[in-house]
């Protein structure tokens, strides 16, 4: 694995995932969740920064995902994946919204598509 390619297209992953999630949760999709007052955004980074940074060590050091289409397709499919998993752990001890649910789900796969998109296209360029 190429730590330096690693941790750039994790980065530059991270800066997409962090404002594709201001777009989608911010400006599009504002009641998907309630808020109780003004996220702390270091924590929104970081939480997207981590990951990217499994993203990234997917794509380095287990797949060698290295372009545009691959990176595309399987961060979606992780994003799906993940979507699934956060929302089956958000909805145990609730009743499930099932229209936000779906919703997410389908954000959280098209996010993490774009920025394995990006993150495949970074590391394309870096070889």
């Amino acid at each position: 694995m190429n730590t330096k390619n690693f941790l750039i297209s994790s980065v530059a992953g991270s800066i997409v995932y962090f404002l594709l999630g201001w777009v989608f949760y911010d400006m599009i999709f504002p009641d998907l969740y309630g808020s109780e007052g003004e996220s702390n955004l270091l924590f929104v980074y970081l939480g997207c920064l981590t990951f990217c940074l499994l993203l990234g060590y997917i794509f380095t050091k287990w797949a060698g995902i290295s372009s545009f289409m691959t990176g595309l397709t399987s961060g979606a499919t992780i994003g799906l994946l993940y979507g699934l998993s956060m929302n089956f752990f958000m909805y145990s001890n609730q009743t499930p919204n099932m229209t936000n649910m779906l919703l997410d789900m389908v954000v959280n796969t098209v996010m993490a598509g774009i920025t394995g998109a990006v993150m495949g296209f970074v590391l394309e360029k870096m070889k």
